[in-house]
């Protein structure tokens, strides 16, 4: 039997970071001539794209979608149901979910029985332990290529985007890639950012209950759990990153709608951390979820601490923030 049982693929679609990026060039170099889409997890279960997923999509690195032909990923949230799965095979869906490191993974483990993914080899190691929250503060606080790389993909720059698709599908050196004018280019940029990121999130941080609460909307920045748990160190196990613009939405790559990040500080605390994340990112978003370690949600309309139907105000940050600190406080302490 081959591959995904001979499935015929015509379009991917991807999450917008490394791990979806790798995840969709390893799924184009075996489906040559799919077309390709990036997305964010909220757009897949918002229902932006009902009308692009039908049976000849592969969906990487994002949550579940009933009407797709191939479903590939690793995140705990996204897993179907057995009820879910059982359907979806029976009409012919593929589903290849893994609790490994990274959807980039499921996809190399099983593409490369047929095709020669041998330039990415030795790249995998850290897809793995960005995605997973493995890598060190050395590592972070290094300058390794590929770390850096990862900060350069964003949706805001999509040209960008399908260029390294084209260069990681094709086959091409991993070591010419990062040597790529244009890669060297933004990683500067990032790096020049990074030290202002620094400051921003200290000016617009607290620790409180050992969980650092990091304010960024509306500021145009946004950054991740490693930069911000490594700039509060031991002061924190965790964080929470509030992100995007009031008057954004789902679907918008420029102007996202307010939305909030989960990260465990993986520095001090490896594999899951102290507590599951997701129980912040769905204690009131459907659409919220990812890994016990690392996960997000969007800011939702909440009075005495209920879900309302009405339009964000103005109190809602601080409204879903006191909730999520009353949930976070339910953990176990040492």
């Amino acid at each position: 039997m081959s591959l995904f049982n001979g499935l015929e693929i015509e379009k991917i679609v991807a999450d917008g970071d490394l791990d979806g990026l790798i995840a969709a060039s390893i799924l184009k170099s075996y489906f040559s001539e799919a077309e390709t889409i990036f997305a964010h997890a909220a757009e897949i279960r918002n229902g932006n794209l009902d009308t692009v997923i039908d049976r000849k999509t592969a969906i990487c690195d994002l949550p579940f979608h009933p009407n797709c032909g191939l479903y590939l990923d690793h995140h705990s949230t996204n897993k179907p149901t057995e009820i879910e799965l059982k359907k979806f095979t029976t009409q012919g869906g593929n589903c290849e979910w893994y609790p490994v490191d990274s959807a980039a993974r499921v996809a190399f483990d099983l593409c490369s029985k047929e095709i020669d993914l041998s330039h990415l080899e030795n790249f995998m190691e850290m897809v793995d332990k960005l995605d997973s929250g493995k890598i060190s503060l050395s590592e972070f606080n290094s300058d390794n290529p590929i770390l850096w790389l990862s900060k350069t993909i964003n949706l805001e720059d999509l040209d960008y985007v399908y260029t390294l698709l084209e260069w990681f599908s094709s086959g091409r050196d991993v070591n010419e890639i990062l040597n790529e004018k244009e890669v060297i280019r933004r990683i500067n940029l990032k790096k020049d950012e990074q030290s202002n990121l620094k400051k921003i999130i200290l000016d617009n941080g607290e620790v409180i209950d050992r969980i650092a609460i990091v304010k960024m909307q509306d500021t145009g920045f946004r950054t991740n759990g490693y930069l911000v748990t490594s700039t509060f160190g031991v002061q924190c196990d965790a964080c929470i990153i509030i992100h995007g613009y009031s008057d954004g939405e789902i679907g918008n790559h420029s102007r996202h709608p307010l939305s909030a990040s989960f990260y465990c500080n993986s520095f001090l605390h490896f594999n899951n951390g102290v507590f599951d994340l997701t129980k912040l990112a769905q204690a009131f978003d459907d659409n919220g979820g990812g890994h016990p370690n690392a996960c997000g949600c969007r800011i939702m309309p909440l009075s005495e601490g209920k879900l309302v139907k009405r339009k964000l105000n103005e109190f809602d940050i601080e409204n879903n923030i006191k909730e999520w600190l009353k949930i976070w406080a339910t953990r176990k302490k040492d």
